[in-house]
C-alpha cells in the first residue's frame, strides 16, 4: 500500500497494518503459515505439470478432495502430507529446500547470509 493511500485510510479511523498483525501472529506463526503456503503452491503446480488431484490421491493412499484442500492452503492439511505429495510428484528435498527457503519468512527468523 502506497503512503498517501496509507495517511487517508488513518485520517478517516481505519487501522492499518499487516494481517499478521491483524491476528497477533508471532513471527514464528507467521513463518509456517507462508511455509506451508509455499508448499502448497510447489504443490498445485508440480502436480498440474503431471497428473491430476485424483491420481496423485491414488500414489499417495490419499483422496481427491484432500488433495484439493492441500493444493489450496486449507489449514486442515498437514505439512507431512503437503512434503508426501510433493515427493510424489519426483520433487527432490533440494526442491522442497529450495521453496521453503524462498518463503516470505519474517526477516528476523532468516539466518545471516
Amino acid at each position: 500500500m502506497d503512503k498517501a493511500k496509507r495517511e487517508r485510510l488513518e485520517a478517516k479511523g481505519w487501522k492499518v497494518g499487516t494481517v499478521a498483525e491483524f491476528l497477533e501472529l508471532t513471527p514464528e506463526e507467521s513463518a509456517l503459515v507462508e511455509i506451508k503456503l509455499a508448499l502448497s503452491r510447489k504443490l498445485r503446480q508440480r502436480r498440474q505439470e503431471q497428473m491430476t488431484q485424483a491420481e496423485l490421491a491414488g500414489k499417495i493412499h490419499s483422496s481427491q478432495p484432500r488433495i484439493a484442500k492441500a493444493e489450496n492452503g486449507d489449514r486442515s492439511v498437514s505439512i507431512e502430507l503437503l512434503l508426501r505429495a510433493i515427493l510424489a510428484t519426483g520433487a527432490t528435498t533440494q526442491d522442497i529446500g529450495d521453496t521453503i527457503s524462498d518463503a516470505a519468512i519474517p526477516e528476523k527468523l532468516r539466518a545471516p547470509a
